[in-house]
């Protein structure tokens, strides 16, 4: 196999790469709104045409929801999946945007030339830096060098819905050597990155309930419980003063990161001061004693997303509220059990209430950590790849939020999950405007065409 003549070939094919990138774009395939589903077929049989035109057995599959895109080629010694979305966020405010969202342009800026549209960044682009960088693969040398599976899914943006089930009844197709995950970004908008580890979530609702209706303050303050202070309480009492977290049992599976780890961390030069000044603040706010990349990447935590009750319109009312609410948010790591985590959130909650109080929960949701072994010598292999694309040494890192899909292949087909992307930190990703650096896209498909033949 010839990697240099496929990095050549990609160079020279830039223009008509983008010219595809750009039909992909304007399809308006937003998923949550039910009138796009017919878009969302579309950019489905868009996918299938071209997965089709590199020899690729390709179908789309039905869902319940919008459908997903499977096929298969190359007859290599290993077997990657390789996993993207094709439907994009909605576009409100459309009054912010300064150009048609569907209709994209190659723009040129400040920093440089940016892919401006909807999805260009999340993910039709990232997606199509691993469909690129194997039509060049073929076009060089006849056939990859290890066989590829492509899954592409609709239903990225709205939570996914059909996604567990197909997984399922097509478990033996994703089982492979490892699940090329391309829908993350560049460290610092500079560094080519692996993320090793995703945070788990866990979402609780809780409703504290005191008088069985709203009493004037006059007549009852004092005398009756007021659940706003019942509730503010038992707030104040999920962290201590160093910042730990009180939720018994919390810590347990949480692990310390290993030395080599935290040096490579350290070295990637990352400004706290800068990172917290960019939003108007200037002091970590988490666990003493830890550093805000681990704070970020490593560490769980605990945060309030919502809290109301009472009266809170315009002028005043001396009410003393009959029910207090507040939404509570935990990131996960390493091996913490969400749901044993919510039974004794919930234990807790119920051992703080007075008497004349009640509480009553709701769910949102509870997922797992994400933490994935790189020992494994596959992971060297492709961070050592991405470092020869890239002006800097590429870097193991850690993300602080939740990608369900890399927990849905280890725990649904066993296999592996690899997660690259080339997202730089502005590329406002589902909010007005978004974009895709041109360097991001080139630089990706090259990255990939080295990462194919370094796995391979």
């Amino acid at each position: 196999m010839s990697l240099s003549d496929v990095l050549t070939r990609i160079d020279t094919d830039l223009d008509a790469a983008l010219d595809r990138l750009m039909a992909l774009l304007r399809i308006p395939s937003i998923s949550t709104d039910p009138a796009y589903k017919a878009d969302c077929d579309r950019a489905a049989d868009w996918l299938v045409a071209d997965l089709a035109s590199l020899g690729a057995d390709v179908a789309k599959h039905p869902t319940p929801g919008h459908p997903m895109v499977m096929g298969t080629i190359g007859d290599g010694p290993r077997h990657f999946i390789f996993y993207g979305h094709y439907d994009v966020q909605p576009v409100d405010p459309l009054n912010l945007w300064h150009r048609d969202p569907f209709d994209p342009e190659l723009q040129e800026t400040p920093k440089g030339r940016v892919i401006r549209g909807r999805g260009a960044a999340d993910d039709k682009g990232q997606l199509m830096t691993f469909v690129e960088a194997c039509r060049a693969w073929i076009a060089v040398n006849g056939s990859l060098p290890c066989r590829i599976t492509f899954f592409l899914e609709g239903e990225e943006e709205s939570g996914s819905p059909s996604l567990i089930p197909f997984m399922q009844a097509h478990k033996a197709a994703l089982k492979a050597d490892l699940a090329l995950i391309c829908d993350t970004g560049l460290f610092d908008s500079r560094v080519p990155a692996i993320t090793t580890m995703l945070r788990g979530l866990l979402g609780e609702e809780l409703t504290i309930t005191g008088p069985d209706k709203d009493l004037h303050s006059g007549m009852y303050g004092g005398a009756a419980m007021n659940p706003i202070r019942v509730l503010s309480r038992i707030i104040a009492s999920l962290h201590d003063e160093t910042g730990r977290i009180t939720v018994p049992g919390f810590y347990d599976g949480v692990p310390e990161l290993s030395n080599a780890l935290r040096d490579q961390w350290e070295g990637l030069g990352f400004d706290a001061a800068s990172f917290l000044g960019d939003v108007g603040l200037s002091v970590p706010a988490g666990e003493a004693g830890r550093t805000a990349l681990e704070m970020i990447w490593s560490r769980p935590t605990c945060e309030v997303n919502g809290i109301w009750g009472g009266y809170t319109g315009e002028g005043f009312k001396t009410v003393l509220p009959s029910e207090a609410h507040a939404k509570i948010s935990f990131r996960l790591v390493g091996d913490q059990d969400p749901l044993a985590i919510r039974e004794s959130f919930r234990a807790m909650v119920r051992d703080m209430l007075p008497p004349d109080c009640s509480v009553t929960f709701k769910d949102h949701g509870a997922s797992r950590a994400g933490q994935f072994d790189i020992s494994d010598p596959s992971f060297e292999a492709a961070r050592q790849a991405l470092s020869d694309e890239w002006p800097d040494a590429a870097a193991y890192i850690g993300c602080g939020g939740s990608i369900p899909i890399a927990g849905h292949f280890q725990k649904i087909a066993g296999t592996t999950p690899m997660l690259i992307g080339f997202g730089k930190d502005d590329d406002l990703i589902h909010s007005p405007n978004e974009k895709y650096d041109l360097e991001s896209f080139h630089k990706g498909i090259r990255s990939w065409a080295r990462v194919l033949a370094a796995l391979s």
